[in-house]
């Protein structure tokens, strides 16, 4: 039995198929700057809200990278330097909210049959599972797509930044700025899906405390693409949605859209180092 384990797992091995595609986000060292502080953000990957592993910048992989600092955006592609981690370093030439946006290339991810349902019921879509269970096919394709952003307070934490639109085809918007909110103020959020509301949308809420324990809540979006959350504790919080359909094209089974972003919330002025003291490893 323990021989036959090998040969099939050397099988799955040499077959080229990939594990389930973790989740990328971008996080930056420290959520709370002042006015000359270095900016320094990471592209991780990991599920739940965990670093699985760091990504360099890579020029071939990005559609777009901008930096919202003031009311004009700066088109990062133009200075980003492959290989680079973090994939940013940066002054914040202004006081206030600063978003950073990332959009990456479309990828494919083949699985086998049984693992694309278990996958399809993790991610909230237990009728999409249902019409695949008795599927003949062993392996099904999927192509994903990522769209990130994550925002930072530099000293007054001020503007408007935070309900950026940036037109990604799957968006989150934040209505409210939670670097301004308190213990017990509902925070609202809207999320877009190829330029119109997304409607019964699922979506994560991961909060990582100091301790490096994560909290993770779950919401459907409303008819007009909207949900709320209270904010319930200190930490970095990340907002994940995924959108998961059929493919109308030939490449792909499957077709994935996960938008994440993430931001801190504190009632106090600030934070520790986040990105070393809540587990997310020490600085480069």
């Amino acid at each position: 039995m323990k021989q036959l384990y090998v040969i099939l797992l050397v099988l799955f091995v040499g077959s080229g198929l990939v594990a389930f595609s973790p989740d990328s986000f971008l996080l930056p060292e420290n959520f709370y700057l002042h006015k000359g502080d270095k900016l320094s953000v990471h592209l991780l990957s990991g599920d739940d809200f965990t670093k699985e592993g760091e990504d360099r910048y890579n020029s071939k992989k990005t559609i777009k990278f901008n930096i919202y600092d003031g009311s004009k955006p700066t088109d990062l592609l133009k200075v980003a330097k492959d290989s680079a981690a973090p994939v940013l370093s940066y002054t914040p030439a202004n006081n206030g909210l600063v978003l950073i946006g990332m959009t990456l290339k479309p990828e494919v991810n083949e699985l086998p049959h049984e693992d694309f349902v278990a996958y399809l019921q993790k991610q909230g879509y237990d009728n999409l599972a249902d019409k695949i269970k008795d599927d003949t096919r062993l392996n099904l394709v999927e192509k994903y797509r990522y769209f990130l952003k994550t925002l930072v307070s530099v000293d007054n934490g001020g503007g408007s930044n935070y309900n950026k639109v940036t037109g990604d085809e799957l968006e989150i918007v934040l209505k409210q700025n939670p670097y301004k909110k308190s213990y017990g103020d509902d925070i609202t959020a809207v999320v877009n899906f190829q330029g119109k509301p997304l409607k019964e949308g699922n979506v994560s809420l991961y909060i990582k405390s100091a301790s490096g324990n994560v909290h993770k809540d779950l919401f459907k979006t409303d008819a007009d693409g909207v949900f709320n959350f209270t904010p319930s504790r200190d930490g970095i919080y990340m907002i994940r949605c995924v959108q998961i359909a059929p493919s109308k094209t030939n490449d792909a089974d499957f077709d994935t859209w996960c938008a994440t972003y993430s931001f801190a919330f504190s009632n106090r002025d600030e934070l520790p180092n986040t990105y070393k003291e809540f587990g997310f490893g020490d600085k480069h």
